[in-house]
């Protein structure tokens, strides 16, 4: 006991000195090798989106992103293969042929995650709800396949020194990016972390939201983003308030502070967010939404048409009175709409987000 105790010391004291992790260190200490030192070159990467400069590091030579919008349209508890099909159905729509390279797109993707099971994969990935739930997507996913969560590095920032408003690692040189492994970003994952997303992965994509409250009451070490994330997922649920998302009233809120552009209103309603997630395209989906209801909340100029970045967009009488609380989107105007694995439909929805309790209700409570 003694010695373990006089190790632990040893293991905090290079953590004040290097600023590494617990678990850096402690493998520094016991003579393994670093993170930052591993050879990356035969690991597969995997990333957000193009925008990171990956290859420009030299730790990547391949690269896999995953682009995909989890936080919007179905995601049901379905195999593989079929949710493939729902998602890239969602993604574009009806048009045949774009769906098709969707697909084409997403089973490239995969066959490249699964030829990869026997040897080493490096996530990069950031903070926000969009990130985290690609990345509990992607480790159940390896989970499944058997991968040991040693072969698993999960380097995961939600901001950087000397970048006021961090937006993510798009922002970063490739220099920058290097640096990283060498941070306490970096982590090489545990199977409890591995537990912890496939745990997550099964609750977002369940029928109902039970599991929502336990993942996002999490504080995992290497997953450390994961609970807040999940925090504002739920925030997404109807409000008993207003009966809006919290992005709906924060575009609502951003309309409501000055007419203008859409481009414009996405920006400020970007601005209310801890951590920003949503893209303008889909921000302007949610505008579309909102101002093609039975009761508009939204008016825009021109009219008919999809919102773009010019399309002005304004406040409606309705709006006004919703936003102050004083009448209930859902109940005057409906919703069709997925969160994960959950469908909410109709007039009456039997889970809302308690702004009072900040949680969420019509959960049902388990006696032992």
């Amino acid at each position: 006991m003694t010695r373990q105790a006089d190790f632990k010391r040893r293991v905090r004291a290079r953590m004040a000195r290097t600023g590494e992790s617990y678990a850096v260190a402690r493998r520094g200490l016991l003579g393994e090798q670093p993170v930052a030192e591993r050879d990356w070159a035969a690991a597969l990467h995997i990333s957000n989106g193009e925008a990171t400069d990956l290859a420009g590091t030299g730790l990547a030579r391949r690269v896999v992103f995953w682009r995909d919008v989890l936080h919007e349209g179905p995601v049901p508890a379905v195999g593989r293969e079929e949710l493939r099909r729902v998602r890239a159905a969602f993604l574009v729509g009806a048009d045949a042929d774009d769906r098709g390279e969707v697909l084409r797109v997403f089973v490239a993707r995969d066959a490249a995650v699964e030829a990869n099971r026997g040897g080493e994969y490096v996530l990069w990935f950031e903070a926000d709800l969009y990130d985290q739930l690609q990345i509990v997507e992607i480790l159940a996913w390896l989970a499944e396949l058997g991968v040991a969560a040693e072969a698993v590095t999960l380097i995961c920032i939600g901001e950087h020194p000397g970048i006021a408003g961090f937006g993510g690692l798009g922002e970063l040189r490739a220099e920058q990016l290097r640096e990283l492994p060498s941070t306490r970003a970096c982590a090489r994952l545990s199977p409890a972390a591995l537990e912890l997303a496939t745990r997550a992965w099964a609750a977002f994509r369940a029928p109902t939201p039970e599991g929502l409250p336990g993942i996002a009451a999490v504080r995992s070490p290497e997953l450390r983003f994961l609970g807040e994330a999940f925090e504002r997922l739920c925030r997404e649920y109807p409000s008993t308030r207003d009966g809006l998302s919290l992005t709906e009233r924060r575009v609502l809120a951003a309309a409501a502070e000055r007419e203008g552009p859409a481009g414009e209103v996405f920006v400020r309603a970007s601005a209310r967010e801890a951590r920003r997630f949503l893209g303008d395209s889909w921000c302007f989906a949610v505008m579309d939404r909102l101002a093609g209801a039975a009761y508009p909340l939204l008016d825009l100029r021109p009219a008919g048409g999809p919102v773009g970045g010019a399309t002005v967009v304004g406040l409606t009488a309705v709006g006004a009175r919703v936003l102050a609380g004083e009448e209930d989107h859902v109940r005057l105007n409906g919703v069709d709409r997925w969160i994960g694995g959950v469908r909410l439909s109709g007039r009456e929805v039997r889970w809302r987000w308690d702004e009072g309790r900040e949680a969420l209700t019509g959960l049902r409570t388990h006696h032992t």
